[in-house]
């Protein structure tokens, strides 16, 4: 069975690209995709990973969470999604390490799935929005405290990448930046899902609908309408000119407040999010999806 897990970031899209997907679920079980609600797995998955321990799981220990997960004998792709799968906003820098546990947890879904097809997606954000979004539901007010040793000028998306593909050599890892989600999201919904590409799709303006205006949502509807469904470079250009002259400021712009994150500091971490960037888009095993690429 091929497992399709979009495993986080924390404070990226919010569950909505799940929601998306779902919204595609009918078309999808003809197609034998299931994409069952989170409530059927998430805390199943999560305590079935921690009680492993670095153990081996039971014989029978993927049947038992497939037949929790599924009720369809026929299925031949699911799609999972679990925005703390790595962990919580509070544990992200426990032990002053960039998402500690990622090694862990890919280990653990590969030993309960050992024999099945599995790919992982994930997004991720520019580190200062990122740390002052994950800060606040952390619930903490310093960095010093949420971050230990770690600066923030060294956090690097490429050092939890590296070590989920060391726990995971050989599992595809398809990666994008959430600021990018607007012009990219029907890709990720395609490719997330398994949908064919001659289908027609369902949710593909859901992000766009929170943050452009209503005269914009309503060009980019007939728009969208117009264009065929493989035509990607016709429909992100249509996007980006969207946003360009109907974006809702209020809606786009990120606010950094955290003492730690000046001006100065947030512009060093502009550069180094785009020279880690550039690395990951070179690391074997790891595709980066960005737009008009």
């Amino acid at each position: 069975m091929q497992i399709a897990f979009h495993i986080g970031a924390n404070c990226t899209d919010e569950d909505m690209l799940l929601k998306s997907v779902l919204r595609n679920a009918d078309a999808l079980l003809q197609q034998g995709i299931a994409v069952p609600g989170p409530g059927r797995y998430r805390k199943l998955l999560r305590e079935a990973i921690d009680g492993l321990d670095g153990a081996r799981p039971t014989p029978d220990a993927r049947d038992v969470l497939l037949d929790a997960i599924v009720e369809d004998d026929k299925i031949t792709r699911l799609v999972l999604s679990n925005d703390n799968f790595l962990t919580v906003p509070r544990r992200i820098f426990d032990h002053g390490v960039f998402y500690h546990q990622a090694e862990k947890k890919v280990r653990g879904l590969h030993s309960l799935f050992p024999n099945d097809d599995i790919t992982l997606f994930m997004g991720m954000r520019h580190p200062a929005s990122f740390l002052q979004e994950t800060a606040t539901r952390a619930g903490v007010t310093g960095l010093g405290e949420y971050l230990g040793l770690l600066p923030p000028l060294e956090l690097r998306w490429s050092d939890v990448i590296r070590r989920i593909k060391r726990a995971a050599p050989q599992t595809p890892l398809y990666v994008w930046c959430n600021e990018d989600t607007p012009l990219i999201w029907e890709e990720l919904i395609r490719l997330f899902s398994g949908i064919p590409a001659d289908m027609p799709v369902a949710g593909q303006i859901d992000v766009l609908s929170g943050i452009v205006s209503a005269e914009g949502l309503a060009l980019l509807t007939s728009g969208i309408a117009a264009l065929d469904y493989d035509d990607v470079d016709a429909r992100q250009d249509l996007i980006a000119d969207i946003l360009e002259t109907h974006a809702l400021p209020e809606q786009v712009e990120e606010s950094i407040d955290l003492p730690e994150l000046n001006e100065d500091v947030v512009r060093a971490m502009t550069e180094s999010y785009e020279a880690d960037l550039d690395l990951i888009g070179q690391m074997e095993g790891v595709e980066l999806i960005l737009p008009f690429d």
